[in-house]
């Protein structure tokens, strides 16, 4: 799969489609140096492994009445146009999608969501004790022709019993719906997981998200670059 930069996306995730103003420049910036004169998104061979959803998938009846779902989890807008930041260290995931032969997916769905620094998630029975009201907990966003997608979130951190991990599913009518987890290369807890101890090292290398500083002027701390193989 050759990498070539990552348009920039709207605040439904389509990116195949530009934000104005501000926004725009600043992601464009973000994505550009994030991914020119990158390697191939490269995994090991094979596809995403299943993993369970876990408990704090929102309801899409819930969220569609509670949340904002683009793919910016790091800025929640309220009904006056104020917004609230994210506490965390601030990530942007650039992914593709695509089939085990290397065939990229157009259209789609990809939905990721975690825990906030606090260890809530956004979710109806999944709040702690502490919340983060700037930070969005779910999105969602669709793969353009190069199958491409992009989300802004946080480094994820730890929920009592697991190591840090993003949730992630996908969807689209060639192979139907695949749901894993995301795990950060070399935390330490990983050894401590059950989730990410009882996957072989194989399917290990497959959901290792690879964390690199972000370029000066991005707006995050973090890149992920992450092959989403499905099927």
């Amino acid at each position: 799969m050759k990498a070539t930069p990552l348009p920039v996306e709207d605040d439904r995730g389509r990116a195949d489609a530009a934000p104005d103003g501000t926004r725009r420049r600043v992601l464009h910036a973000a994505l550009g140096a994030a991914v020119l004169g990158v390697p191939a998104f490269a995994t090991a061979r094979g596809g995403l492994p299943p993993i369970t959803e876990g408990p704090f998938y929102p309801p899409a009846s819930w969220r569609a009445r509670t949340l904002d779902v683009d793919a910016d989890l790091t800025t929640v807008r309220s009904g006056n146009g104020s917004a609230q930041r994210a506490l965390g260290e601030h990530l942007d995931l650039l992914g593709v999608v695509s089939d085990a032969d290397g065939r990229t997916i157009d259209g789609a769905t990809v939905e990721i969501w975690q825990c906030d620094v606090f260890a809530s998630y956004r979710h109806p029975h999944g709040a702690g004790a502490r919340v983060d009201a700037g930070f969005q907990g779910f999105g969602e966003s669709r793969s353009d022709a190069r199958g491409a997608v992009r989300f802004r979130t946080i480094r994820p951190v730890a929920y009592p019993g697991r190591t840090p991990h993003i949730h992630v599913k996908v969807r689209h009518p060639s192979f139907g719906e695949l749901t894993s987890q995301l795990f950060v290369a070399g935390e330490p807890g990983n050894a401590r997981d059950g989730l990410w101890r009882s996957l072989p090292p194989e399917a290990q290398a497959r959901v290792a998200m690879a964390l690199r500083a972000a370029p000066a002027g991005s707006g995050v701390r973090w890149v992920v670059e992450q092959a989403l193989v499905v099927g």
